[in-house]
C-alpha cells in the first residue's frame, strides 16, 4: 500500500514545477511486483495528472509567473494559443510540459477538457513505459 502513496507522491511532485523522478520509481516497482502493473499506473498517473492540473489552475487563479514563462518561452505560448488544450497532450514533456499545464490556465482554457486532456498525455507517458517495460523482460 506503501507503493502507491509513493507513487502517488513522486507523480505529482514531478508534475509540478519541482524536480522529481516518477518514471525511475515506476520502473522500480514494475521491477520488483509486475503482477501489480495497474495499480502502480492509476497511482503515477493520477499523482502526475493532478500535479499538472495543480500547474494549470496556479495559472488560471494566481497569475504566478506566466508573464515570465510566456517572455522566456514564446514559442510554447504561441503553441498553446494555437491549439488551445489539446496543447495539453504534451504536458508530459520534461520542463516544457510544465510551461504548457501554466501558460494554459493562464490563458484561461477551458478546465475540464485541460483536466482531459493532462490526464490523457500523462497516462499515455507511463503506458508506455509500462509496455516497453513489458518488452523488456
Amino acid at each position: 500500500m506503501l507503493e502507491y502513496w509513493l507513487l502517488l507522491s513522486s507523480g505529482f511532485i514531478s508534475a509540478t514545477l519541482l524536480p522529481g523522478g516518477s518514471e525511475a520509481l515506476f520502473l522500480y516497482y514494475l521491477a520488483q511486483d509486475f503482477s501489480r502493473k495497474w495499480p502502480f499506473f492509476v497511482a503515477v498517473t493520477l499523482g502526475n495528472s493532478l500535479g499538472g492540473f495543480i500547474t494549470y489552475l496556479l495559472g488560471y487563479y494566481c497569475q504566478f509567473g506566466q508573464k515570465k514563462a510566456a517572455a522566456n518561452y514564446p514559442k510554447v505560448f504561441i503553441f498553446c494559443q494555437k491549439w488551445g488544450y489539446l496543447a495539453l497532450l504534451l504536458s508530459w514533456l520534461p520542463v516544457i510540459g510544465d510551461v504548457i499545464c501554466l501558460l494554459s490556465g493562464w490563458l484561461r482554457l477551458p478546465r475540464s477538457q485541460a483536466l482531459l486532456c493532462i490526464t490523457l498525455g500523462k497516462s499515455l507517458r507511463y503506458l508506455v513505459l509500462l509496455l516497453l517495460f513489458a518488452l523488456a523482460i
